[in-house]
């Protein structure tokens, strides 16, 4: 049966289709511009989005497995629940959910609040559920290695009691495993909520220092406090989103993002290899610039 992957022109998305693809499965993706999409050959592409009733239903129809990801905009809840509501309407109830890590304690950072609440969904309406929950996307540094690059600071206020960032390659093979599971399975599996955490917990004075020995040069940490980074997010992104932004790095400063005992083991049990680490990844960003 075909899997439906939404969000699979992100980062994620394209490292999960490829790997949905290598296994075998029969895959599915729904994207607005099917002429950018680049997809492997063999790939069903719907055009659509989420909210678009027609476009989705047409995309759910003959589907029996389902990868969501929504991305961070004003109206993700809405995507989500009326993205679950057509997928239990049109039959689908084996899902694969990318949350966040710690969704259900951060209640006070909208993308957080709003990923727990597409939780309690799967969980009160009987879906056979894999709900995902990832910690701080590595990627996400690429945001801002021009700044560590070119004026050695370590701009994010990641705090001192450490994030456990993870690799996107390692989300979606993950994903990937989980998909093909639950659509392989003869009936319907219990829901599994799985962290999706890096191998290391870095505060963000470690991870000034890393960049420093991988540059050969003094990197600084930028410290905890997140006003300059609302700014910078806020140049180059919606005000509400960069407040978000803030409102995220909060947490990380008065929580960290801290691994639950076995996590790490779990991952690199289900994925049959190490974890990507955040050391592998800076010395790749600072072997192609």
């Amino acid at each position: 049966m075909t899997i439906l992957v939404i969000g699979a022109t992100g980062r994620i998305g394209r490292h999960l289709v490829d790997q949905l693809v290598q296994r075998g499965a029969a895959v599915r993706v729904l994207t607005r511009d099917p002429a950018k999409a680049n997809f492997p050959a063999g790939v069903d592409v719907a055009q659509g989005e989420l909210l678009d009733i027609d476009a989705s239903r047409r995309a759910l129809a003959g589907v029996r497995t389902l990868f969501l990801l929504n991305a961070v905009t004003g109206d993700e809840f809405t995507q989500a629940i009326i993205t679950l509501n057509l997928a239990r309407e049109a039959g689908v109830e084996r899902v694969v959910y990318l949350s966040v890590f710690e969704a259900d304690r951060a209640v006070n950072v909208p993308h957080f609040a709003v990923k727990y609440g597409a939780e309690r969904m799967l969980h009160e309406m009987g879906f056979s559920a894999t709900i995902l929950r990832p910690t701080y996307f590595i990627d996400n540094e690429l945001m801002i290695k021009d700044v560590i690059l070119n004026h050695g600071v370590y701009p994010m206020p990641i705090g001192g009691k450490g994030v456990a960032m993870v690799d996107a390659r390692d989300i979606a093979e993950v994903a990937a495993i989980e998909l093909i599971r639950r659509d392989q399975a003869p009936g319907k599996l219990p829901i599994e909520t799985i962290n999706v955490v890096g191998p290391e917990t870095l505060t963000g004075t470690e991870l000034a220092a890393i960049w420093s020995d991988i540059l050969g040069r003094p990197v600084v940490y930028g410290g905890d406090d997140p006003s300059g980074f609302e700014q910078t997010m806020a140049s180059f992104m919606p005000k509400w989103t960069a407040y978000e932004m803030r409102l995220m790095a909060e947490r990380y400063v008065s929580d960290g993002m801290i691994p639950d005992a076995g996590d790490v083991e779990r991952l690199t049990t289900i994925l049959g290899r190490p974890l990507h680490s955040y050391r592998d990844f800076a010395a790749a960003i600072v072997a192609a610039a």
